[in-house]
């Protein structure tokens, strides 16, 4: 809506408002930020009939689609689109943005458009103009593949990425990549389907076969490429790593999750890293080698899933230093209120205290870890209110919690209590 609001004038300069001016004034010459509205119908200077006609009628459209009068909305879009036409030098960019995303998004609400509606808007859109004519052909290859027509939407990016239009192509050149990006999920998107019909066919033809590979290689090209332009590549990676995996290419694929995960000129990602973290354990890859892509992500998001197998593998490690970050690892977890009532979490803890517990400076260490937690754990976990609802939902927990308070917190007498045990009782 922010364009549309600058669009209609809404926002005033206050040194125009003489009763603000006057107010200030008296308030020691301060001028307030706040922005004051015009009436919609005010003429501005030199406006023609034309432009203050579809003035008017975008103030009609903003006014309908405030109300969800979609259907009037759409009328008036119908007549609002003539900015197109304007033959006002420099105007049509500016209003051409305006006419795509207001004309798609009363469509999106109105019960009876078509397809065909969708189509005609786009394809006019794109071709009134060449400065979104990428993104604009993107998101129609969107809307295309929500309604199931894949080869369609991949016509569209294929024609948007062969698009050279002058100077505009070199400035567009990272919507390009995208495009091309895209193109290539669509094939791996195709190539899903060949496979699914390919192997549920009791005699698969070798032409099948090779139509299928024929889309890998055509999605390959650009999903290898993406590792070169650094960004967020989620959905293109594990496409790519999927059917490197089904050609049993596994080195590949894991010189690509490593690169994902590790190159630096991406941004931190902690998906890259459960991605690498997957594919091992797919793979039967060593505790060590999976232990070291937890750690990292253990870094990144404390507070991540994988942290319970993390703990899981350093319970059981013989390292007396292992046993010591898996008591570091549960316990930041449940520094997170979102782990609070997780049995499992609270359960991996015991066990990890219980085999703590063999060596000597057990205590020192359980002390070390939980000083920076003293003053705020026990109302995060263990007060009176928290017993209560435990001993309701989970009597289990309950259990669990109460005979580590005393281990946990030694020097406090706190009112979480089991079955009448005390919470200070360790079992």
């Amino acid at each position: 809506m922010d364009d549309l609001e600058r669009e209609l004038g809404l926002l005033q300069d206050l040194e125009n408002d003489n009763d603000s001016s006057d107010n200030n004034s008296a308030k020691g010459g301060k001028r307030s930020k706040l922005p004051l509205v015009n009436s919609m119908c005010a003429e501005t200077p030199k406006e023609t009939g034309f432009h203050q006609s579809t003035r008017i009628c975008l103030e009609q459209i903003r006014e309908a689609m405030l109300h969800h009068r979609w259907q009037e909305a759409a009328e008036y879009m119908a007549c609002y689109s003539q900015m197109l036409e304007d033959p006002t030098q420099g105007t049509t960019q500016q209003y051409k943005e305006l006419i795509w995303r207001l004309s798609t998004e009363i469509l999106h609400h109105l019960p009876n458009s078509k397809l065909e509606d969708y189509n005609n808007i786009y394809e006019r859109m794109k071709h009134s103009g060449v400065k979104h004519y990428l993104m604009i052909s993107l998101e129609h290859s969107f809307h295309l593949l929500l309604h199931g027509h894949i080869e369609d939407a991949k016509r569209q990016l294929s024609v948007a990425e062969s698009w050279r239009y002058g100077k505009e192509s070199a400035a567009q050149d990272q919507k390009t990549k995208l495009i091309q990006a895209y193109r290539s999920l669509l094939d791996y998107m195709i190539w899903c389907d060949k496979k699914f019909t390919y192997s549920n066919t009791d005699n698969p033809d070798s032409g099948d076969n090779q139509e299928m590979h024929n889309y890998f290689r055509q999605a390959s090209v650009n999903l290898k490429e993406i590792l070169k332009n650094p960004g967020v590549w989620d959905p293109f990676i594990l496409s790519y790593v999927e059917m490197l995996e089904f050609y049993e290419d596994h080195k590949e694929a894991l010189k690509v999750l490593n690169d994902y995960a590790y190159d630096n000129s991406f941004p931190p990602n902690p998906n890259a890293h459960v991605y690498l973290y997957q594919f091992l354990k797919r793979h039967d890859t060593s505790e060590k080698k999976l232990m070291k892509v937890l750690k990292i992500l253990q870094v990144l998001v404390p507070s991540h899933e994988l942290m319970l197998e993390y703990s899981s593998l350093l319970l059981q490690s013989e390292k007396k230093s292992d046993i010591q970050k898996a008591l570091g690892v549960v316990l930041k977890m449940l520094d997170f209120a979102c782990w609070r009532s997780s049995l499992d979490a609270w359960k991996c803890l015991k066990a990890i205290i219980q085999k703590l517990q063999l060596q000597e400076d057990w205590k020192e260490v359980v002390v070390q870890k939980m000083a920076e937690r003293k003053d705020w754990w026990p109302a995060l976990h263990f007060t009176s209110f928290h017993a209560s609802k435990d001993s309701e939902e989970n009597p289990e927990l309950m259990e669990v919690k109460a005979s580590l308070v005393k281990v946990l917190c030694p020097d406090l007498i706190l009112k979480y209590t089991a079955g009448g045990v005390t919470s200070g009782e360790w079992t």
